[in-house]
């Protein structure tokens, strides 16, 4: 029963957002991608994944990324390391799987991991290493569970990453039970969120007597949940598309489309969604979503009708627009890498919704955004601010234009109904700094939060150059 309930529910929902927002109503520009190379995934998911140890192989490109993006030193001893691709590897004079087992047996012995995973990059995309294909043979030689996730910079976006890895953990989790599973409404939830938070979003659907069975990914590798075609799941991010889709063609399970829990108002929805499938009327969401949106008053006040442009870097940014748009603030556009309309299916409707409940129009939804384009509508549109990669971000302060790392949101917690404040603290910090004001100057629209700094711009008619050095995290 809970099968065609869940199928009905989850093909209806699609429809709806499908009909309402439908491909004509998305533009989609052939923008370049501005964006951190899906690698950076490693540096939360080793954290996440106890007892795992990642082997990038790649160049000293990929290498130097990681050592200096990610800010690991090397005597904290991080669980993943670099397989550097020489000349002679390229060239085919080596044998990948000889120089390959020679780091695993020594990452083996040194660090006795329980599971390797190796992250495929663009260079071993181009000379076609067989990665897949070796992984297997060092596995049962090993005795240790040894997956192939190729996160490499041709994807949309870095986020991306994480979607691979869970992809090539599917091929280890078990498709039956041990034991006997509780009967009644259990759920598996995949997306990788600090444990304080997992076992927030477990509370909440505990409270609605609906349990979670297990997490991909999960704290421990010998933990990762049984996935067949009695298993209900449910995203907690929406840029994992490519897992839901492995679950359920190739598992067999029962994707329970819904929003995503970030914000109070998608925390509401994503459970609502997860109850409608299991025939459960929810109880009590009303008082919680109620002592969120009180616990940040203080900031509501100072994002109401304020403007917010997003340029897309992480994906994030629908969930992000539909929570800005509840908080009073005017999305005048969202620009996203990628988007599944069918995973995202319901977080669209939730956006249409919410923009008819606060009274606001359907903002301008952007694939592939032209980052050329995006500026000259930023200079048009004039936003109090704008949410941006890190490779536009200065341009920008440069000249006058509150911004935030988009790449925070991925590593800030944000999900459930106690990150409220912490998702809103993020919005606001650029607005909470002091001498905001709007000035034109002869060489065009200069957005200023320095008033100093604006006059000294139309002093020299120059647009001030680092005139407002921010620390921004």
């Amino acid at each position: 029963m809970y099968a065609s309930i869940a199928i009905f529910l989850s093909e209806y929902m699609k429809a709806s957002a499908l009909e309402q927002l439908s491909p004509s109503s998305i533009e989609c520009e052939t923008g370049a991608y501005h964006t951190f190379c899906p690698i950076s995934c490693v540096s939360w998911l080793y954290q996440k994944i106890g007892g795992s140890f990642f082997i990038v192989v790649g160049t000293k490109t990929c290498g130097y990324f990681l050592q200096n993006a990610l800010g690991v030193m090397i005597f904290s001893e991080p669980r993943y390391a670099m397989a550097e691709l020489e000349e002679m590897d390229i060239s085919a004079q080596l044998s990948d799987y000889a120089e390959l087992r020679r780091l695993c047996v020594q990452v083996h012995a040194d660090r006795n991991p329980t599971i390797i995973i190796l992250i495929g990059t663009c260079t071993t995309e181009i000379v076609k290493m067989d990665l897949e294909g070796i992984a297997p043979r060092l596995s049962r030689e090993l005795d240790v569970p040894i997956v192939v996730a190729r996160a490499n910079g041709l994807d949309y976006a870095f986020t991306m990453g994480e979607d691979q890895v869970l992809m090539s953990l599917l091929t280890i989790c078990p498709d039956r039970a041990k034991s006997s599973i509780t009967s009644g409404a259990n759920v598996v939830l995949f997306g990788s969120v600090p444990d304080f938070t997992a076992g927030q979003l477990e509370m909440e659907l505990r409270r609605q007597s609906v349990t979670v069975s297990g997490w991909l990914p999960s704290t421990r590798c010998a933990d990762l949940p049984v996935l067949n075609k009695d298993t209900f799941v449910c995203g907690v991010n929406p840029f994992l598309s490519r897992t839901a889709t492995t679950l359920v063609r190739r598992r067999g399970c029962h994707l329970i489309s819904a929003p995503f829990p970030i914000g109070a108002d998608g925390t509401r929805a994503w459970i609502e969604q997860i109850c409608a499938v299991f025939g459960i009327v929810p109880e009590g969401l009303d008082a919680r979503e109620q002592e969120a949106w009180d616990s940040v008053d203080d900031y509501l006040s100072i994002v109401h009708d304020k403007s917010i442009f997003f340029m897309g870097d992480n994906l994030l940014e629908v969930s992000l627009a539909r929570f800005v748009t509840r908080c009073g603030m005017i999305v005048q556009e969202v620009g996203v890498p990628y988007l599944d309309r069918h995973y995202q299916a319901a977080e669209l409707a939730l956006l249409r919704r919410t923009c008819e409940h606060m009274g606001r129009s359907l903002p301008r939804l952007v694939e592939k955004p032209d980052n050329y384009s995006q500026i000259q509508r930023i200079r048009e549109l004039r936003p109090d601010l704008v949410i941006t990669g890190m490779a536009l971000a200065n341009a920008l302060e440069a000249r006058g234009i509150a911004t935030k790392w988009s790449a925070e949101f991925t590593f800030a917690q944000i999900h459930g109904f106690a990150n409220t404040r912490s998702l809103l603290e993020l919005v606001t910090r650029p607005l909470r700094r002091p001498g905001q004001t709007h000035i034109d100057v002869d060489l065009g629209f200069v957005h200023k939060r320095s008033l100093d700094a604006a006059q000294q711009a139309v002093k020299h008619k120059v647009a001030p150059e680092h005139s407002n050095k921010i620390n921004k995290l």
